[in-house]
């Protein structure tokens, strides 16, 4: 079972929806205008700025989180706090299940678009692609197997994005302004 509860209130409190699946647009489903604070209960979660999936990504592991100044990231390795999220909006407007994997990971990375130039296989975490591969830029991957987040900065920081098992030909694929990448997480690490 998965669930996630949103609030029109900082505090936990006025009207509230519980999700338990995707949902591709929040305000029309649920009419919840604003959400100031959620409640993960069960399964890890991304919400995104816009309907359909898309916009700026919030990934959320279970936990309790509030609206602070603005929506923001938040950095895994912490417990869930509303001082780790850095602003960007309060606007949410769909949520996307992470799917749980309990197999291998694999992903191949490339320097360009259309799956040209060096490409590089990865299998576990990479805390810098600087260091590892000689990469700040990633134009196009395909992740083989499990689900991945992208990092903007190296040390798991910076915007995130969900990379699921398939092709993304271009950065703005995985909804990305830029091929702007530091680093590279398995979705395992949620759970």
């Amino acid at each position: 079972m998965h669930r996630i509860r949103l609030y029109e209130r900082s505090d936990y409190r006025g009207l509230v929806s519980e999700l338990t699946e995707d949902c591709s647009c929040i305000h029309s489903r649920y009419y919840l205008n604003k959400i100031y604070s959620v409640h993960v209960l069960e399964g890890c979660w991304v919400l995104y700025k816009m309907p359909n999936y898309r916009g700026q990504q919030y990934l959320l592991r279970p936990g309790d989180y509030s609206y602070f100044h603005d929506w923001g990231t938040m950095d895994i390795n912490t417990n869930p706090d509303y001082q780790q999220w850095m602003g960007l909006s309060d606007s949410i407007s769909s949520c996307l299940l992470i799917p749980q994997h309990s197999g291998t990971y694999r992903m191949k990375i490339y320097e360009r678009d259309n799956f040209r130039g060096q490409m590089s296989e990865v299998t576990d975490d990479c805390l810098s692609l600087q260091d590892r591969f000689q990469l700040n830029e990633i134009h196009s991957l395909n992740v083989l197997e499990g689900c991945w987040v992208l990092y903007e900065m190296p040390s798991y920081r910076g915007r995130q994005y969900l990379l699921q098992p398939g092709e993304y030909r271009r950065y703005l694929d995985w909804g990305a302004a830029n091929a702007k990448a530091g680093s590279l997480r398995r979705v395992m690490d949620f759970y």
